[in-house]
């Protein structure tokens, strides 16, 4: 007590200022020691993303990877090529668990299944007009969720017909390019039908079972045919579903439960349209190593006076879980533009023949001049996405297989002898409702339905 005294009385009021501008000086000095000691050792530390991809192995990204880590030394990223096998569950539950990974690939018609987990897309990556400009309306429809975009399509993908050529020219059939008339004249003159089996058909469509890809042909014969998915129901739902189960057991007959699954049949030379995305081909020629096949692609059938098409394709997302989004989308803006995706096109072309159709609507024309890919990415343009997809490895409980089950068990009841308005209605309720679990619909709008 008498110590402070004798400091407050002791010191003069020249000697107070000199120590307050002495005690200014040094937190100033200390502020600049700590400002440089973050700056410095801040520079030093490194973020490390995550990336899970699916198809590709990490070799296609080598490149892409290595130019942006150039640009960004701090920054490592470790890209995991995962299995399909359970993926959807095996992300699912790494992102509700906190140990998911920073970006990831998911299917175009997944947005309703994890857009609790993903990050929207900042305006400073893409803002909504650039993102419009940029990627086909199939992604611009898809992907949006709230006025805001959810992933980035690095590429794009569209069904196709497949063509065995020499079966059209054994036949004198010329390849169709419209529906139903044409293209039925045509699988019919080509299937062959021996003792009462199908020894060589025409065209694999009609049932729910050995059809690769069924789910996808009867979305777009349903969306050509103007059918409002969310609500199958209708004469023009009743047509383009009877039109679809007429090739097996119907109308047209050039295809049953006995034959092959369609893409091992069409690859062993036994039929003559199948239809097919870009990587269908490569499946196609592995199988039919060793068979002479005159395989050709077709853009799909349109009815008279439409152009509908039908995508399925996959998206890079970041999780809204990660620490370092900010740096995930940096990297996906970067491997999207033109020079790196041109980039990562070419090493999958190295591997394999050629790369996934860009995303990107500004690069269609630097494939126009390749005979296969150009008519998948011609077909972009006019292509829809929807829930009714093949091979998304989805899982049982998925959005797709659910909505699909639906599907079958209409084809199935319409084969047995239902009438196909009661066979859709069914079928509708049930989607609806699966529709309604993730908030596509309405839930108020549901009544409950029988599962399938």
């Amino acid at each position: 007590m008498c110590y402070l005294h004798y400091i407050q009385v002791g010191l003069s009021m020249p000697d107070k200022k000199l120590v307050l501008v002495l005690l200014g000086v040094f937190l100033f000095l200390v502020v600049v020691v700590a400002v440089g000691i973050k700056f410095f050792f801040g520079g030093l530390t490194q973020t490390t993303l995550t990336y899970w991809g699916l198809w590709e192995p990490e070799s296609v990204y080598q490149t892409v990877i290595a130019d942006y880590q150039q640009k960004h030394p701090n920054v490592k990223i470790v890209y995991q090529k995962q299995s399909p096998i359970q993926y959807r569950e095996r992300l699912t539950s790494a992102l509700a668990q906190g140990t998911g990974p920073d970006i990831f690939r998911f299917h175009n018609s997944w947005l309703p299944m994890f857009l609790s987990d993903l990050s929207p897309v900042p305006a400073s990556v893409y803002d909504p007009a650039t993102f419009r400009q940029t990627f086909y309306p199939a992604a611009q429809k898809d992907l949006l969720a709230g006025g805001q975009y959810y992933g980035i399509p690095l590429e794009i993908d569209t069904l196709a017909m497949y063509v065995n050529q020499n079966l059209f020219t054994q036949s004198g059939v010329k390849v169709p390019s419209s529906w139903p008339a044409e293209f039925s004249q045509a699988a019919s003159a080509i299937t062959v039908v021996n003792n009462g089996r199908i020894v060589r058909s025409g065209a694999a469509l009609g049932n729910a079972g050995n059809v690769t890809h069924w789910q996808d042909i009867l979305a777009l014969m349903m969306l050509q045919n103007g059918v409002d998915l969310t609500e199958p129901t209708g004469t023009l739902a009743e047509d383009a579903l009877n039109y679809y189960a007429g090739f097996t057991g119907g109308n047209q007959n050039t295809w049953d439960d006995t034959q092959d699954e369609s893409k091992l049949a069409f690859a062993k030379g036994n039929l003559a349209v199948y239809f097919g995305y870009s990587w269908d081909y490569f499946d196609i020629n592995e199988l039919a190593k060793g068979n002479a096949l005159d395989m050709k692609v077709f853009p799909v059938p349109q009815l008279p006076g439409t152009t509908v098409n039908y995508a399925s394709y996959w998206v890079e997302g970041v999780s809204k879980h990660s620490k370092n989004q900010a740096t995930a989308w940096d990297f996906l803006k970067f491997i999207s533009s033109k020079e790196e995706l041109a980039k990562l096109y070419q090493a999958e072309a190295n591997l394999r023949g050629f790369g996934e159709p860009y995303g990107r609507m500004d690069m269609a024309d630097l494939l126009k001049n390749d005979p296969v890919v150009s008519v998948f990415i011609n077909q972009a343009p006019t292509a829809q996405g929807w829930y009714l997809d093949s091979l998304t490895w989805d899982g049982d409980t998925g959005l797709n297989s659910r909505v699909g089950n639906y599907f079958a068990a209409a084809i199935n009841d319409v084969h047995k002898g239902t009438d196909v308005k009661s066979a859709l209605t069914t079928a509708s309720s049930g989607v609806r409702q699966v529709l309604a679990t993730y908030n596509v619909i309405s839930p108020a709008a549901v009544t409950p339905a029988a599962q399938p």
